[in-house]
Parts: C-alpha cells; structure tokens; sequence
C-alpha cells in the first residue's frame, strides 16, 4: 500500500461548468413543476419537451444535496430559437442565492464562447452544478438558470429550491475545534465522494475546511495528524502515528484547508475500509477526529 499526504498548499477546487448536447423536441410555450423537486420551469417563446435532475446518469428526485456532490439541470429538446444560417445562439445565465439574499454564485453568460453558433437542432442542454465553497452545508438555497435566444425574444426560465448538507457518512469528534467543512474527495474523478465508493490506485483525500481553535504562535499552530486505514478483518492497512512532525504550519493555510491523502494499491480488500484521521494541537489540548468508511473495488 502507498501512502501520498498533502497539507494546505494544495487547495481543491470545485467548480460549477456547462455542457450541452444533441436532442429533439416540439416547439410551443410552456410552464411546468416537478413536484418530486420543486424544480419549476416556464418558456416565452422557447420551448423544452422535459426538465429535470440527474446525477449524470440517472434521473434524481429530490432537493437535497450532500456537500461536494454535483448534479445537473437538463434541459432536453429546447426549440424556438432564430437561427442565423444553420445556428442557433442561446445564452445560458446562472444565478444561486442563498436563503439571506446574498448572490453566492452568477455567470452572465455561459455560451458567450460559441460565436458561430449551434447547429444541432432541436437542442439538448445542461448545466452542471457542484454544491460547493461558497455555498455550504446546513444552508439553503435558490438557483435560477436562465436561457435566452441571443437573436430573438425567446426565454426559458427555470427555478429551483435546494437544501446542502454535510456527508453523514463522516463521523467527527472533536475539542476546542471548529471547522467549515470535512469530506472526501477523489483526485482522479475530480469531484467528492459522497457514495462512499472508491477504486484501487485513486488518490483519495480527506479535507478539512475552516479548521480553527488550536493554539498559535506568530501566526503558526503546531500539529500532529495521524492516519490509520483497516480493512473489514481488522487488518491495519496503513498506521502513520504522525505525518507532521515538529515543524510549524501557517494557521491561515490550515483554516484555508488541510488535506491529508492516501493511496490503496492493489487488488483485493476486504470492504469495507476504515478510515480514521486525527489532528491535533502539540502546544494545546484541541483535537479533532474525523472517520468513514469506503468499499474499494
């Protein structure tokens, strides 16, 4: 087994993109809500045969949201729009407000990109959206995704509800600690895991967010972190006592996140996998504990 640990000078970002691709639909004014979601759609002079969220891959029936998971809004068969030659131009805005009315995302226009255009006709979209800094667990939200017909009147609106919450799947404890955010992610994948599946030779992280409490000096704290993977037959796959050592770290680069990451190689484990991290202040008495289990496969 391998072990690979980075601390705050890596920072992970997720990010919320677009992507849009080839459909078919009927052309007519339209209103329509799912009442599973609350998602709530309404076309003037755009049109879509269906509107709905997915996982990517399968559709998704409710509103709520673990921290770092992504999901999509789609929009299948859109027509209405004036075409200039065999193009059609759509804009696409993103606005998510939070429930105090603070805008905590807003991209004008995702589409600003095509200058020549989309030929494909009718058209298939969808934009995807990860539930991530600045949006946090425990709070909710409202996004509003709006499509425009850059060379006509058309417009498509849609609105959506939606509550994040923290990956229950982590167990913390914790004295004198705070924190914003603690969950795992996959560098390979590029996003959180919040299904508690990983794979063999993926680089796995378990990130702190907002980490606060522990004693500091000129702006330093001085931790200890430890790391300890079993499988489900008790058999210690990897035991660091202490991945720190004695020097000190900025107490901002640990607020801004600490990153601890490991490695399974191989082929076969026995699931599921027990992971523990400990994070400690060496000139104080604040700890912080955070485990979870993962099947490897």
């Amino acid at each position: 087994m391998r072990v690979l640990l980075s601390f705050p000078t890596l920072r992970i970002f997720l990010y919320t993109i677009l992507i849009i691709s080839v459909g078919s639909c009927d052309f007519s004014r339209s209103v329509e809500k799912d009442l599973s979601t609350g998602l709530s759609a309404r076309g003037d002079g755009l049109s879509c045969e269906e509107v709905y969220l997915s996982d990517g891959e399968e559709v998704i029936k409710r509103n709520t949201f673990i921290y770092g998971e992504t999901y999509y809004v789609n929009f299948d068969g859109m027509e209405g729009f004036e075409r200039k030659g065999s193009g059609a131009f759509p804009s696409m805005q993103l606005i998510i407000v939070s429930q105090e009315g603070d805008t905590v995302l807003f991209v004008n226009d995702l589409y600003e990109g095509y200058a020549q255009g989309i030929e494909n006709s009718p058209l298939d979209l969808y934009g995807e959206v990860t539930v991530a800094d600045p949006i946090h667990s425990g709070g909710e939200y409202t996004l509003y995704v709006n499509i425009r017909d850059k060379m006509g009147s058309g417009r498509f609106r849609t609105v959506l509800d939606f509550k994040v919450l923290p990956d229950e799947t982590i167990k913390l404890s914790r004295n004198q600690v705070s924190y914003q955010e603690v969950y795992l992610y996959s560098q390979q994948r590029g996003r959180a895991i919040t299904n508690g599946q990983a794979e063999f030779n993926e680089n796995i992280y378990l990130l702190f967010e907002g980490l606060e409490g522990f004693a500091e000096e000129d702006g330093n704290v001085y931790l200890g972190l430890s790391l300890e993977v079993k499988d489900a037959t008790g058999n210690l796959v990897l035991d660091e006592a202490d991945l720190l050592g004695d020097d000190g770290m900025s107490a901002d680069m640990v607020k801004d996140q600490l990153a601890p990451n490991f490695i399974l190689s191989g082929t076969q484990i026995a699931n599921p996998v027990n992971c523990k991290v400990r994070v400690w202040d060496k000139r104080g008495t604040a700890w912080i504990n955070a485990s979870t289990e993962l099947v490897v496969e």
